[in-house]
């Protein structure tokens, strides 16, 4: 049977978004993951706001409005601090440990694990605290409240995922893979900042 192809005009919404998706990636890199990261972010966010809305709901405790602020801050992040930075790990990563090193899966997941999170979720936690505007003290305050239970959850969450993404994951798609994995994320991050 004879496979007849569609025009791009009336390929169904999904195809034509991922193919605008695939040329601006290659087109743009840094700013199209920069963009994804922070929708994605932002959306991580309002998920933590409606889970949290619904749980004040069923106990009977009236709930806030979403704060939009709240969601425009992890925007922000995910823009200029998760897309940027994202791109430029993953590249390096594929540099320092090509494909061709036989320990390249475990020192990958090393590097990714015991570098890069701690790292990433301090820059998180400095950048949110900038963000909202608020002194030394909070960060402080906030660093020696959750930093360290945060760490722990995100390598007992993040590493599978990592694992997947350095190394079977193709290098362009990374970063989209851990933003989808970290609108989940955004939104426990949001609920243990409290």
């Amino acid at each position: 049977m004879p496979v007849q192809s569609v025009p791009y005009r009336d390929a169904p919404v999904h195809s034509r978004l991922l193919q605008q998706y695939l040329i601006l990636l290659k087109k743009y890199p840094i700013l199209t993951k920069s963009l994804s990261s922070g929708i994605l972010s932002a959306l991580g966010n309002l998920l933590s706001q409606i889970l949290e809305a619904r749980k004040k709901a069923k106990s009977g405790t009236p709930g806030n409005d979403i704060n939009v602020a709240g969601a425009a801050r992890y925007a922000v992040f995910g823009l200029i601090i998760t897309g940027p930075v994202s791109h430029f790990f993953y590249q390096l990563m594929e540099v320092w440990m090509p494909t061709t090193d036989p320990l390249c899966i475990v020192k990958r997941l090393l590097l990714d694990r015991l570098i890069f999170a701690p790292g990433f979720l301090l820059l998180f936690y400095f950048v949110m605290n900038i963000l909202e505007a608020k002194g030394w003290e909070d960060f402080e305050k906030k660093m020696q409240s959750s930093y360290w239970t945060a760490l722990k959850m995100n390598w007992k969450v993040w590493t599978p995922f990592q694992f997947i993404n350095i190394n079977f994951v193709p290098v362009q798609f990374r970063v989209l893979f851990a933003n989808f994995i970290a609108l989940f994320w955004y939104a426990y991050l949001a609920s243990v900042r409290k």
